[in-house]
């Protein structure tokens, strides 16, 4: 085992390791969640998080160019040699004041964090460099996953760009968006598609990474959460290293807010911060898992001590219901996320809240955060839809500084965008109507006109 870096169970009553290099990312006790684990009294940590941003002068080194590996002193699982980097990360952190009046904050409160900068266009490449690296440290030829779509376009892209390893897709029936899938067939993946929604393609693909030795990248896989925790690392260094007051995610399998929990945690431990922001995670109506667990059971961590009978118990009840997630935002269409004890975990450290938004809300919002400049995919929108929701409860002040995580690019599921604006009917009907959206609100429909000059010109005069 590494005297630097291992895996340990989140259960602080176990105690269950694994080595640096162990695949099976379960504890071998008690069968639970792991965690990477340092020993930072034998790792040389900076003293301040601006040393980070001497490696801005070294951007023609790979690894600091990257948006991951140039905060390494902070995920020291590997040496550098091992790294595999595409250049992730290249992200920005944008001041939306023209946002600030829909959601009810005060001008200079609201950031957006923007992923869908990455190569793939959404934030798994943060964490699939961090296990693309583990994978090619432990000697890895094949790696899979399940997915609804970025994980899959994530894993395809890698695979493609540094051609180490042969990509595995399991997706579910029909549950895929099509900008997603596009990719992971243009970067040569194998797709399998079976039967069933993203919980049943993650049972498969578990049990398949198990009996035939593929490395699994989903987010069970504790490496990539820590290269998610650079989110939070940029998201600081845009804000000049200081701790926004609320962070806002959406949730979906909760390997974000599990990753951004352990990345304010660390550093606090670390003395680098002097607090924790409050986080909030926001789930689709059609996929409220954790909102049911959290706020209307009163799930909690506990320090460990969390109620795993009664999340069982509702799981069995989800399971002999045959309840299945259903929701636009197809990033988070998840009824059964496996990160679920780390997310309750993240919530109790950062004295988080879930709540809840519908397709309506998620898609109102999405049109907002696009006519101010970035375009982002339907579950990204669920952070901007949860910040008008969570000001109108008065839970944010509208003082206070937060940040909207948008996960993934807008041309990720661009037919959930064209059905909003579009001025046919029955297309908005087959794509949104049918999930509850009743009314576009903030539609920028098409002006139809006749192939007449004169009219072209009197339709560009009135509308603009």
């Amino acid at each position: 085992m590494s005297e630097r870096a291992y895996q340990r169970c989140i259960q602080p009553t176990c105690g269950g390791t694994l080595a640096v290099d162990d695949t099976r990312f379960t504890c071998p006790r008690c069968g639970g969640l792991v965690d990477v684990v340092y020993d930072w009294s034998r790792l040389t940590v900076p003293d301040s998080l601006r040393f980070f941003e001497s490696r801005w002068s070294e951007r023609y080194d790979p690894l600091s160019w990257s948006g991951v590996w140039r905060f390494r002193e902070l995920l020291p699982f590997a040496e550098p040699r091992w790294v595999m980097t595409i250049g992730e990360g290249q992200t920005i952190l944008q001041r939306a004041d023209g946002l600030c009046s829909y959601v009810d904050l005060s001008r200079g409160c609201l950031f957006l964090q923007y992923e869908g900068m990455n190569p793939s266009g959404s934030f798994k490449d943060n964490g699939m460099t961090a296990a693309f690296t583990h994978a090619r440290l432990v000697g890895a030829q094949r790696a899979a996953c399940a997915s609804t779509g970025n994980t899959s376009a994530s894993l395809a892209v890698f695979c493609s760009a540094t051609g180490l390893m042969r990509a595995i897709i399991f997706i579910g029936s029909g549950k895929i968006a099509y900008g997603k899938l596009a990719q992971a067939l243009d970067h040569g993946a194998l797709t399998i598609q079976i039967t069933g929604d993203f919980d049943d393609a993650m049972q498969r693909v578990q049990q398949v990474s198990r009996q035939l030795g593929i490395y699994l990248v989903n987010s069970i896989n504790p490496f990539r959460l820590e290269g998610q925790k650079t989110i939070m690392y940029r998201v600081l260094e845009g804000l000049r290293w200081e701790v926004p007051d609320w962070v806002i995610v959406p949730g979906g399998n909760l390997g974000n807010v599990s990753a951004f929990g352990k990345a304010f945690y660390e550093l606090r431990q670390l003395g680098l911060i002097s607090r924790l922001p409050r986080l909030a995670v926001i789930n689709a109506t059609g996929a409220n898992t954790l909102y049911q667990l959290y706020e209307q059971q009163g799930v909690r961590w506990q320090g460990g001590a969390w109620p795993r009978q009664q999340v069982e118990r509702f799981f069995a009840e989800m399971q002999a219901h045959h309840r299945r997630a259903s929701t636009i935002a197809s990033a988070i269409e998840i009824n059964h996320p496996v990160n679920l004890p780390k997310a309750l975990r993240a919530l109790e450290w950062c004295n988080g809240v879930v709540r809840e938004v519908t397709d309506q809300e998620i898609l109102d919002a999405k049109a907002q955060v696009g006519a101010h400049g970035l375009g982002c995919e339907p579950a990204s929108a669920a952070s901007v839809a949860g910040l008008k929701r969570l000001r109108q409860e008065g839970i944010v002040g509208q003082e206070e500084r937060v940040v909207c995580v948008l996960t993934g690019h807008q041309l990720k599921d661009p037919t959930a965008t064209v059905a909003y604006h579009s001025t046919d009917p029955q297309m908005f009907e087959e794509v949104l109507g049918k999930r509850g959206v009743r009314r576009p609100t903030f539609a920028n429909r098409a002006v139809q006109v006749p192939n007449d000059l004169n009219e072209i010109i009197k339709a560009i005069e009135l509308y603009a």
